[in-house]
């Protein structure tokens, strides 16, 4: 049987899903608030498009995090491939903060999707921490990092990162704290 492409209205549905997203991303970082209107507008489609893919505030804003936070974990996979697996582990500490930092900016919108009594649950971090043990297990295998360090223990050892201010300077601080964590990982590590 042969393969089904896409049709062009299942891309360009894809495309305008896509694009709804990235506009979302940057105007609920810059307001909680941010008028849905205004993110169909700046997306280039129109309330049916919109309301179609996303039906209400809650729907968009839960997707958002979701979204990035698997674009994140992907990138996990694409780093251990490309790279020696401690540079894979600090790069990809590297887009975790950029993570922290996009969240950050989402943190108020987050909260009030999630706040109503009823309302969706915030999404768990699980594709996050598997990407996490992805990378520890490929460092550890390695002799990069001492033996035994797990997905939990390592978010909580970055855990600092919520606590920058996304508004200020705060590149030099993550990347400051994130060697931190990266000696404190190698300490013990078999391979000097």
């Amino acid at each position: 049987m042969p393969q089904q492409q896409d049709s062009p209205r299942r891309s360009d549905a894809q495309r305008n899903r896509e694009r709804i997203l990235q506009v979302a991303l940057t105007e609920l970082s810059r307001c909680a608030n941010a008028p849905l209107s205004v993110i169909a507008r700046k997306a280039g489609v129109g309330q049916g498009t919109f309301y179609r893919n996303f039906p209400n505030r809650e729907s968009l804003v839960l997707e958002i995090y979701r979204h990035e936070m698997h674009q994140v974990a992907d990138s996990a996979t694409r780093l251990i491939e490309t790279r020696a697996p401690d540079e894979a582990l600090r790069a990809w500490m590297d887009r975790l903060a950029e993570f922290a930092m996009t969240k950050a900016g989402l943190a108020e919108a987050i909260r009030q999707a999630t706040s109503t009594p009823g309302g969706p649950t915030r999404p768990s971090p699980s594709p996050v921490t598997a990407a996490a043990e992805l990378l520890l297990r490929a460092n550890e295998e390695a002799g990069t990092i001492r033996p035994g360090i797990t997905g939990d223990d390592f978010l909580l050892a970055i855990a600092g990162l919520w606590q920058l201010e996304p508004h200020l300077d705060w590149r030099p601080r993550a990347a400051r704290l994130l060697d931190l964590v990266m000696d404190g990982m190698r300490a013990g590590a078999t391979r000097g």
